[in-house]
Order: structure tokens, then C-alpha cells, then sequence
């Protein structure tokens, strides 16, 4: 049984306030739990609280969730990758979710500029649980440009605009940087690189972020499109 202290903590999770205070998120799903491994600290499901469905957040809730300690990456650990994603303003939690288990995919990590909280419980699940085993960070947008002068590689900026370069006719050589915005606003920082661009019919405004991430992120690893 869970006891009154661990079920106000539980609760707490459901705010990115209550997760900083604690350094632990809410996992919910036993793939997600069988996913974040050692960082899971207790795991609960109906029998363990009369409260469980109220301190689960989705609406059918799966059978088990677990308290995990939020994962504490380096930028040792970022710079590790051959390519580091730069999301500028993405809100949208299933966006970032999606997008983190595509790093997963591509080995690719995270940094993350005024978006969505990665240990949201939507991001989490839309990850399904990726956030455990890729490197990401959040940052202030006033630190980018350290951060960008830290890693020192070459910058490419994932947007179609005047002179931007097709990236089916380019090289992507590793190590690098990419950038992306939101599909709504694009990269609203301004940090100097090569700006690439997806072709696509003019029946499309434009690529969802996710979608143009996964395109670019296998062009870098296979080297085609």
C-alpha cells in the first residue's frame, strides 16, 4: 500500500514544479517501467491506493505506474552524440515525445529551448520512456550561444527559406548541430549556421517538426534521402 506521504508526492508530479522539487516523475504502463529500468523507484497499481486513478493522468489508466528518479545527463554526455538537436519553442508534448525516441533511434541528444517539459507525463508516455536512455537538457535562451560555443561543430538549421539548401543534395558530415522550431513559428533563436531544407509539393505548407526531424536525422546517418 502506498502510504499518505507517497501519494502526496504522487500528486505533485502532475506539475513540473512539484517534479524539480522532487527530482522524480511519474511513469505510467509497465513497457514505459520496463523501459526507464534502474531509475524506477517504487512501482503501484489499484490495489496499492483507493486514489490510483486520481493520481495517474490519463483518462484509461494503465494497470501499473511507478515513481522514477528524473535522469541527470552531463553535457560530457550530450556531446557524446554525432548529432545534438537544438528544439527551439517545440510546446507541443507529443512532438518532443516523438522526437525523443527518435534521438533514441538515430543516437542522437537534446537540447531543449523553451519547450515542452521532457518529464511531462504526456511527453513520457509519447517517448515511451526514451527520455531514460537519450541525453537532453533544458536551457534559458540567454545561455544558447555558450552552449553552442561549447560544443564547437557545424550548425545546420532545419527551415525552408530564401537560399536555403536542399538537403537531399548536401553532405551531412558528423559531428554536427541541428536546429528546429515549431512547426508554427520555425527557429526563433538566432544562432548563425547553414540553413537546409525538405522539398515537398506545394500542397504541404509545411513539415511537421517530428516528421522533418526524422527525414534530416536518417539522411545524417545514411547519408541519403
Amino acid at each position: 500500500m502506498l502510504t499518505k506521504s507517497q501519494e502526496k508526492i504522487i500528486a505533485s508530479l502532475s506539475t513540473k514544479k512539484g517534479r524539480e522539487a522532487h527530482g522524480l516523475c511519474l511513469v505510467e504502463g509497465q513497457k514505459i517501467i520496463d523501459t526507464a529500468g534502474d531509475f524506477i523507484e517504487y512501482t503501484f497499481g489499484s490495489q496499492d491506493s483507493p486514489r490510483f486513478n486520481r493520481l495517474v493522468t490519463t483518462e484509461t489508466p494503465q494497470s501499473r505506474a511507478a515513481v522514477a528518479r528524473i535522469p541527470v545527463w552531463s553535457m560530457e554526455d550530450i556531446a557524446r552524440r554525432n548529432c545534438i538537436i537544438f528544439l527551439d519553442g517545440v510546446q507541443d508534448p507529443g512532438n518532443v515525445g516523438a522526437i525523443l525516441r527518435l534521438c533514441l533511434g538515430f543516437d542522437a541528444s537534446v537540447v531543449l529551448i523553451e519547450s515542452a517539459d521532457p518529464t511531462n507525463p504526456k511527453v513520457i508516455r509519447s517517448s515511451v520512456g526514451a527520455l531514460f536512455h537519450v541525453p537532453w537538457t533544458q536551457s534559458e535562451r540567454n545561455h544558447i550561444h555558450d552552449i553552442i560555443t561549447y560544443f564547437s561543430r557545424p550548425v545546420f538549421r532545419l527551415e525552408k527559406k530564401k537560399n536555403a539548401k536542399d538537403i537531399s543534395r548536401i553532405s551531412l558530415s558528423t559531428p554536427l548541430i541541428l536546429v528546429a522550431g515549431s512547426e508554427g513559428k520555425g527557429i526563433r533563436e538566432d544562432i548563425s549556421g547553414t540553413s537546409i531544407y525538405i522539398p515537398h509539393t506545394n500542397l504541404l505548407e509545411s513539415l511537421n517538426v517530428g516528421h522533418a526531424l526524422a527525414i534530416a536525422l536518417y539522411k545524417i546517418r545514411y547519408g541519403y534521402v
